[in-house]
């Protein structure tokens, strides 16, 4: 694996692009603000116009699985422009949905480049009604799947955070999906989810309904972002919780973090494709330090192997 290290600063603000999609549609109900139906009630309170317009996108694609008899109707967000060069998946971080990319993904729309942002089973919008299991194997081939059925070519993957760990997990596993991994802030080294995975479950979902509180979530965006008001904290607060409003949200970041959840740092070194490390300067969450460990690990691998 070719690593390429960089620091880096957030922008927004983009222009829509007229859509020129060739996939096949489905339809979603929308309610009187266009938002698509499955999206909890609550899209309604969020004033971020990034977001709420992000939101219009998202939509459902069935996905079939192994593990269920039926698709799995899975959220996305498609891209307007489909090209005949690499597209761009973006996937997101710990319990958390593809809204991350709000401002993100029409930059790289804007610039010509086919951009999907697609939710990581259990956590995002998809419809688990009829919950599946949700452990590392599950998300695999869940987003395996996705990419067989809609991407079909081999993509340049972006994961931040725990995104990171899926992303590598992906690319060793399928290596000929993936050309090249983009690393934000990546969150590779934990062991799994560690003694959370030998809680009693009656405490799992205590811990859980814990982690999409209010004030849980706050103390994380303040930890995430600088010189913002705490209007504007607040309400990407609510952005970042959106999907813990879905009604099977508890009993998939349960069945998630008793499976053990990733563990990838043993997987590193079988990493092939370049690779960039990004990373902010002031990460207050995960450490850049371990941008530089990251590197290291590989140089000895490289040497050694």
């Amino acid at each position: 694996m070719n690593m390429f290290f960089s620091l880096s600063i957030g922008s927004s603000a983009a222009l829509p692009l007229r859509c020129t999609s060739k996939l096949t549609s489905f339809r979603v109900v929308a309610d009187a603000d266009g938002f698509p139906s499955f999206l909890p009630r609550e899209i309604h309170n969020i004033q971020d116009p990034f977001a709420r317009k992000f939101a219009l996108r998202i939509q459902r694609l069935p996905v079939p699985v192994r593990f269920s008899e039926n698709p799995i109707m899975s959220s996305c967000v498609k891209p307007l422009v489909q090209t005949k060069e690499t597209p761009v998946v973006l996937l997101h971080g710990f319990d958390s949905s593809c809204l991350e990319w709000r401002y993100v993904l029409p930059l790289l729309e804007e610039s010509g480049i086919e951009t999907w942002a697609i939710d990581i089973l259990g956590w995002g919008f998809s419809d688990l009604e009829k919950l599946p299991p949700c452990d590392v194997v599950s998300k695999r081939d869940h987003f395996y799947q996705f990419w067989k059925s809609y991407i079909r070519r081999p993509m340049i993957l972006v994961g931040p955070s725990l995104g990171s760990a899926v992303a590598i997990d992906f690319a060793v596993n399928y290596p000929e999906a993936v050309k090249k991994l983009v690393l934000i802030g990546a969150s590779v080294y934990a062991e799994g989810t560690g003694k959370l995975a030998t809680l009693p479950r009656a405490v799992a979902y205590a811990g859980v309904n814990l982690l999409k509180s209010l004030p849980l979530r706050l103390y994380a965006t303040y930890l995430t972002f600088t010189k913002i008001s705490f209007s504007t904290s607040l309400d990407w607060t609510n952005v970042g919780r959106l999907h813990c409003f879905l009604p099977w949200w508890d009993d998939a970041t349960v069945d998630f973090m008793t499976s053990g959840g990733y563990s990838v740092a043993p997987l590193i070194g079988k990493v092939k494709q370049n690779t960039l490390i990004i990373w902010g300067e002031n990460d207050r969450i995960i450490s850049n330090k371990f941008a530089v460990v990251s590197y290291l690990v590989t140089l000895f691998l490289q040497h050694v192997t």
